[in-house]
């Protein structure tokens, strides 16, 4: 049991109360915080209301029309991240970041300086406390899914240890959609068939479901048993870099799966630019509620971190699999493979002009960014392009 899931409360709307002790207790709601805008992150304050993460800003205001509404400070919640990768490289070298927000970390090998898995977790919630001002939630398990689950379960503010032994209880009583992948179809598909708890899924034949499932139905019958074999990879081995989030309502709307890859996209291009890494492909990973998995992917003149090229591929991507039967959409995530760390990226001929200007204008983005928010300077032609879309979806073209 040496796997530990790290996840910040509310991590966006959090870092804006702690800098702030006026928005402390009160709805805090940090996106887009224009009409075209989505919710980046909700306070637990401002949860209560009905708002999540992925929601148009306009429905948020609707539902909560007295929350502090901010921009994204992108800039500043990575320097934050950083801070926090840090404090778990103090533990141990085996950390994997999912995000700017949360991370796996395998402290196998650490127990004879920090003590168990479970001791080893609590000094880290401490330490992020202590050093940060911000809360963690902790998930100690034998692996991945567990050490999620058990993060998730008890948020906020939670330390959930699940030993080898308490697996099977832990799991049994909880519905079929906690286990990954499992959307509003195939949470249907699974309640047709009389499976409503992880339980009853896990007593069946894993050949029974696959039968009926198809792929799915192995994959799901494993995380149904607490089997999960991934290990954690830590940054230096790995061979990509991506963000990804997954709804808390399926969205069927492209505009607002626009607006959330322009998120990622954002947050991918800084923590890239942050960690020295640039990506020669970019890849594009859509999953529907029916747990079908989509991908693709570009490749680019040269390795990059450059914000608008790195979206101007991404949205082509997104456009080309935004096809009637993946909608609505559970999952969506972009990432970066083919990953350099050289600094000296040999320009194109008759793109280099465009290239300087973009890099100077990613680093004024995100000094501005850092210092007034996201809102306070967007990139002219996705807002171009957002709108073109809307106008065309009015009109009907």
């Amino acid at each position: 049991m040496t796997i530990l899931h790290v996840d910040m409360d509310a991590f966006y709307a959090s870092v804006e109360q702690r800098d702030n002790p006026l928005l402390r207790g009160k709805p805090v709601i940090v996106g887009g915080v224009k009409g075209r805008g989505v919710v980046s992150a909700a306070s637990y304050e401002a949860r209560k209301f009905g708002v999540h993460s992925a929601m148009p800003t306009t429905q948020a205001k609707r539902l909560c029309p007295q929350g502090v509404f901010l921009s994204v400070r992108m800039q500043h919640y990575a320097q934050i991240s950083r801070q926090l990768r840090e404090i778990f490289l103090s533990f141990t070298p085996l950390v994997e970041p999912l995000s700017l927000d949360e991370a796996f970390l395998d402290v196998r090998g650490c127990e004879g300086l920090f003590g168990p898995a479970p001791e080893i977790g609590r000094q880290i919630k401490a330490c992020v406390k202590d050093e940060t001002g911000l809360i963690a939630s902790v998930g100690v398990a034998p692996n991945k899914f567990l050490a999620k689950l058990a993060s998730d379960y008890g948020k906020p503010d939670g330390f959930v240890v699940l030993p080898p032994e308490k697996v099977t209880e832990f799991l049994s009583p909880l519905p079929v959609s906690r286990i990954w992948g499992v959307g509003a179809k195939g949470e249907q598909r699974l309640h047709a068939l009389g499976i409503r708890t992880i339980g009853q899924l896990a007593a069946l034949s894993p050949k029974s479901l696959t039968d009926r499932l198809g792929e799915m139905g192995h994959s799901i019958w494993r995380l149904a048993n607490g089997l999960d074999d991934r290990k954690v990879v830590p940054d230096r081995d790995a061979k990509s870099i991506s963000t990804e989030t997954t709804f808390t309502h399926d969205i069927g709307d492209p505009d607002v799966l626009r607006g959330c890859l322009l998120n990622l996209v954002d947050e991918l291009a800084s923590r890239m630019r942050h960690e020295g890494l640039r990506g020669r492909t970019i890849e594009l990973k859509v999953r529907s509620s029916s747990f079908e998995t989509r991908t693709a992917s570009r490749s680019l003149p040269e390795a990059t971190n450059t914000t608008e090229v790195i979206w101007n591929a991404a949205l082509s991507l997104l456009n080309k699999a935004l096809t009637p039967d993946i909608l609505p959409v559970r999952l969506l995530g972009i990432g970066a493979i083919r990953l350099t760390r050289d600094e000296a990226v040999q320009g194109l001929l008759f793109g280099e002009v465009a290239r300087v200007r973009d890099k100077a204008l990613d680093s004024t983005i995100d000094a501005i960014r850092g210092a007034f928010g996201n809102g306070a300077i967007q990139r002219g032609s996705r807002l171009d392009h957002i709108e073109t879309r809307q106008q065309e979806t009015r009109e009907g073209v």
